[in-house]
C-alpha cells in the first residue's frame, strides 16, 4: 500500500458545515488521523445540507471522507475534559467556533499549549482573532463582500454576483491548511513549540485581490465589475457563438494573442505595431473583443475550439457539472472516484487534489455517523471500556 505524507498525523476538529471541515478533509485526504468531534444534538449541521440521500446530505459524506466521529457534549465540564486529554498527544486542532468560545470551555490556547507545546492551533473566523470586528459572526458569503471580490463580479451595469459555490469559506480553508502545514514544519524541523494559526475569511478572500491595493494607493483606480473580461488584460473574455453557448478565450500572451488574431482571419490585428504589448491592447480591447465575437458567433461552438486549440489558443466552453462528469480528462486525472453509500448505493464523488508522484492522497471511507469512532478513539488515548460506558450512560459523549 502506498504511503500517505500524513500518517502519524493527529488532527481534532473542532468545527462545523464548511471552512474548518473542507481544511481537515484535504489533510485527512493524505493520512491525518482526523477526529471530528460533533455535538449529541444533530452532529455538524452539514449532515442536513442540500441535496440528501435518505437521511444524510451527500455533501456530508463528501466533506467528512476519511474521518473519524467522535460524540461529544461539548458544554459539559467532563466533554470538555475528555477532548482536553484528546488534544495532549495531537499535532494540530482545527477549529472554526467564534472567537472566545473556546475559553468559556476550558480549551483556549495558554491551556492546550501549556499541556502539549507541539501543538498548533488553526483558527479559522469570519473576521479574525483580533480587531474591532472580532466578535463579528461571520459567513463565506459576508467575507466574499468585506474582502472586496463581491465588488468585482457580475455584469458591468448589475447587481453584483456571488459564484454558485461557498467561495469565501474554501478560500479560508486552503488557508488553514498552508498554516497547519507551515507550522508542523516548524515544529518537527526545527524543534519549535506550536503556534496560533488564525485564518480570517475576509483575509482569505482579500489575499486574491492581486494588486487592486497599490493600483488604488497611486492610481485612486477602483477595479470594477467586468462581466466576462479581465480587467487590464487583452484580450482575455467570454464569447458568444453562433449556437448560443459560450467559450472563453484567455489570449492575452503576446505570441498567443498573435496566433488567434491570425486564427480568425484578422492578421491587419495581428501586426499592428500597437497591439505587441498588452498595455497597447488594452487601449483598443473594445475593437480587439468585438473582432473575436464576430469570429466566434459565426461559428458552432465545437467548431470554434477546435480551430482555437489548432492555432495553440487557450480556450475553453463553460462546463456544468453534467459536461463534467462526462469529459475524458476528468475520468484519466482520476477526478471521479467511485463511492459506495452505507446502504450499497454507488455514488460518484471529487478526487483528491493536488496529486503526489509517490505518496499520493486517498479515499479510505465516506463521511461516518456520529460517533462511529468514539469507543476506538477513546480507547486508543488510555480510556478503559468502563469509564468509555459509565461517559456513555452520562450521556457525555456517542
Amino acid at each position: 500500500m502506498t504511503h500517505r505524507p500524513l500518517e502519524g498525523f493527529r488532527v481534532v476538529e473542532l468545527g462545523t458545515l464548511i471552512a474548518a471541515p473542507f481544511a481537515t478533509r484535504m489533510l485527512a485526504d493524505f493520512g491525518a488521523e482526523v477526529i471530528k468531534v460533533e455535538s449529541l444534538n444533530g452532529g455538524d449541521p452539514l449532515r442536513n445540507w442540500r441535496m440528501m440521500h435518505g437521511d444524510t446530505s451527500l455533501w456530508w459524506y463528501l466533506q467528512s471522507r476519511n474521518k473519524k466521529s467522535l460524540g461529544i457534549d461539548l458544554k459539559s465540564a467532563e466533554g470538555q475534559a475528555v477532548v482536553r486529554r484528546l488534544l495532549q498527544d495531537a499535532d494540530v486542532l482545527v477549529e472554526n467556533f467564534r472567537p472566545g468560545t473556546l475559553e468559556r470551555w476550558g480549551l483556549g490556547w495558554d491551556e492546550l499549549h501549556a499541556a502539549n507545546p507541539a501543538l498548533t492551533m488553526v483558527r479559522i473566523s469570519g473576521y479574525g482573532q483580533t480587531g474591532p470586528y472580532a466578535e463579528r459572526p461571520g459567513f463565506g458569503s459576508v467575507a466574499e463582500a468585506i474582502g472586496g471580490i463581491r465588488h468585482t463580479t457580475g455584469e458591468k451595469d448589475g447587481v453584483t454576483a456571488r459564484t454558485g459555490i461557498s467561495l469565501g469559506d474554501s478560500l479560508a480553508s486552503l488557508h488553514a491548511v498552508i498554516g497547519a502545514l507551515l507550522s508542523i514544519v516548524n515544529v518537527k524541523c526545527h524543534g519549535r513549540p506550536g503556534q496560533i494559526v488564525d485564518v480570517a475569511l475576509y483575509e482569505s478572500v482579500f489575499n486574491l485581490m492581486e494588486s487592486s491595493v497599490p493600483e488604488y494607493d497611486l492610481f485612486n483606480h477602483v477595479r470594477e465589475r467586468s462581466s466576462g473580461a479581465l480587467p487590464g488584460i487583452c484580450p482575455s473574455n467570454t464569447y458568444r457563438s453562433k449556437d448560443g453557448r459560450f467559450v472563453v478565450i484567455a489570449g492575452n500572451g503576446d505570441s498567443i494573442y498573435r496566433r488567434l488574431m491570425n486564427a480568425i482571419g484578422r492578421p491587419d490585428l495581428a501586426t499592428h505595431p500597437a497591439y505587441q504589448n498588452n498595455a497597447g491592447r488594452v487601449a483598443a480591447c473594445e475593437e480587439i473583443d468585438g473582432a473575436i465575437e464576430a469570429w466566434t458567433s459565426s461559428l458552432e461552438l465545437n467548431d470554434a475550439l477546435a480551430r482555437l486549440e489548432a492555432a495553440e489558443v487557450p480556450a475553453s466552453p463553460i462546463y456544468s457539472v453534467k459536461d463534467i462528469m462526462e469529459d475524458p480528462h476528468y475520468q484519466a486525472r482520476d477526478m471521479l472516484l467511485d463511492g459506495v453509500l452505507p446502504d450499497g448505493t454507488n455514488v460518484k464523488f471529487p478526487g483528491v487534489v493536488p496529486k503526489l508522484s509517490d505518496t499520493p492522497g486517498s479515499v479510505e471511507w465516506l463521511g461516518p455517523k456520529i460517533g462511529q469512532h468514539t469507543g476506538e478513539v477513546l480507547g486508543g488515548i488510555g480510556y478503559d471500556a468502563d469509564e468509555i460506558d459509565a461517559l456513555r450512560a452520562r450521556g457525555v459523549i456517542q
